[in-house]
């Protein structure tokens, strides 16, 4: 998994232990008698058999070769010849040792920084297991976390989905409020709205895809047949790439505002259009067009492919550009706080707090810690943090950008005061029918040897009449 920044790569890199049965591999392994490419040792879905089976014939020829190039021993005393056990290489090692080397990746159970050990006895034999009388390779750590690694990735699958969802949520929510308001029109929230939509989009066909392809081995199975999720596998990368280079356009924009124009009101937005929605067009077709003559592989799933390189390529030289930005608008701002005056540094010292916060936003954690570590406990640390950041994304930017932002929230208050404003009149106005109303009603029935009784009545009645003239006429000049 090192290396796979985008959720594509991290999901579809672990599919194999996420969501099928999984496979136990042996934990006796023998010398080449053993046949390591039997059905019952790899997964059921066909296209990760054949990937694995290119894995162990791949490892068996460059073993066979560094056999025959290797130097014959030249130690004193017995030692174990150099062999290949099925699924690993052991060099010559002398009698009474153990050795060891990283579990293999043939397999998505097998945790490659693990160990395998294997045993060279006293007499010059490797270790033959007692039940079986067979040469065995001890493969036991390699799945020895299987369990908490498959109850990880269904932490990680849930957690992918929710952090979409909610983040799909709040983006509708922003976007209606900046359609709403007409008074938050102006090129930096047009942009917020482009920024917004690629969210949704990106976030709605991710999914799409985790719930009807990763999680469903039978839509991978029949995909030969079927192409629909490869169709939604091209629309998956190109959104993803509109997702990163409208992130790129929101820094080319605040760069070009502070650093370049020095707060210069209009730029030209046909190019952000341009470099947000058409560029992204680009890599993913051409991605599409060599996986379908290069790596045909079902739903195009597969991770171990350099083709992957041609959408990731881009992105990363996305994230590059934005991490150059931010540290260029820090400087710039670090700058005038100092040449400024105190009353300024307000100002300038909430634009950098706001600036730095544009870390997660503009993706640049991807670049400052592109590789996971191999510990375990580092990895799954690493795992869980950078999921926060990718799959709540949208909640976050929807946040900063929309839910924290004085100038909308400004806005809604003043929405709302006058909401409670013309609601209180009306509330008012409707009393004050009722009033009026009831009163000459009660004057029409009451009989005429009662009126002398009502000289209060009508007093009082005359002054809330007048009372409430006296409230309209003060909401009207309020209004004025």
């Amino acid at each position: 998994m090192q290396g796979c920044i985008l959720l594509l790569c991290i999901f579809s890199k672990t599919n194999g232990f996420f969501f099928q049965t999984l496979p136990v591999h042996g934990f006796l392994e023998t010398e080449t008698e053993l046949d390591p490419t039997a059905e019952s040792q790899v997964s059921p879905v066909v296209t990760q058999k054949v990937e694995e089976r290119k894995k162990i014939i791949n490892g068996q020829y460059k073993c066979f070769e560094k056999m025959n190039r290797d130097q014959p021993y030249n130690k004193s005393g017995p030692y174990c010849n150099r062999t290949w056990d099925g699924w690993l290489c052991w060099d010559d090692t002398p009698a009474g040792t153990y050795t060891s080397q990283n579990c293999p990746n043939y397999f998505p159970d097998f945790d490659s920084t693990e160990k395998v050990t294997k045993y060279c006895d006293e007499t010059g034999n490797w270790f033959r297991h007692p039940e079986t009388n067979r040469t065995w390779s001890n493969y036991t750590l390699c799945i020895a976390h299987t369990k908490d690694k498959l109850k990880m990735a269904y932490i990680l699958y849930y957690m992918a989905i929710v952090g979409h969802a909610l983040s799909i949520v709040s983006l509708l929510i922003s976007l209606a409020i900046f359609f709403y308001f007409r008074s938050l029109s102006c090129q930096r929230i047009t942009l917020h709205k482009n920024l917004f939509c690629s969210y949704v989009l990106n976030s709605a066909f991710t999914i799409v895809n985790l719930i009807t392809v990763v999680n469903n081995p039978k839509v991978v199975q029949r995909n030969p047949v079927r192409i629909g999720c490869k169709v939604l596998h091209f629309f998956h990368m190109y959104m993803l790439g509109c997702n990163y280079f409208w992130m790129l356009c929101e820094g080319i924009y605040l760069h070009t505002l502070i650093v370049v124009a020095v707060f210069a009101e209009e730029q030209h937005l046909h190019w952000y259009y341009l470099l947000g929605w058409g560029f992204p067009l680009v890599p993913a077709s051409i991605h599409a067009v060599a996986r379908k003559k290069y790596f045909d592989d079902n739903c195009w799933m597969s991770v171990d492919t350099h083709l992957l390189y041609v959408v990731h390529g881009p992105i990363m030289a996305a994230l590059l550009v934005n991490l150059f930005f931010l540290l260029n608008i820090v400087r710039v701002l670090v700058t005038k706080l100092r040449d400024t005056h105190r009353a300024e540094s307000n100002m300038y010292m909430k634009a950098v707090r706001a600036t730095l916060i544009l870390v997660p936003l503009l993706g640049i954690q991807f670049v400052i810690f592109p590789w996971r570590p191999e510990n375990r406990l580092a990895g799954e640390i690493y795992d869980y943090i950078m999921h926060i950041l990718m799959n709540y994304q949208g909640l976050l930017v929807a946040t900063i950008f929309c839910f924290f932002n004085g100038e909308v929230q400004g806005t809604l208050k003043r929405q709302w005061m006058q909401y409670k404003t013309q609601w209180g009149q009306r509330r008012r106005e409707h009393c004050s029918t009722r009033s009026t109303s009831y009163t000459a009603t009660s004057i029409t029935e009451v009989p005429a040897f009662m009126y002398h009784h009502d000289c209060n009545s009508e007093h009082l009645n005359g002054k809330q009449t007048e009372d409430s003239e006296l409230v309209a006429l003060k909401t009207g000049e309020t209004y004025a």
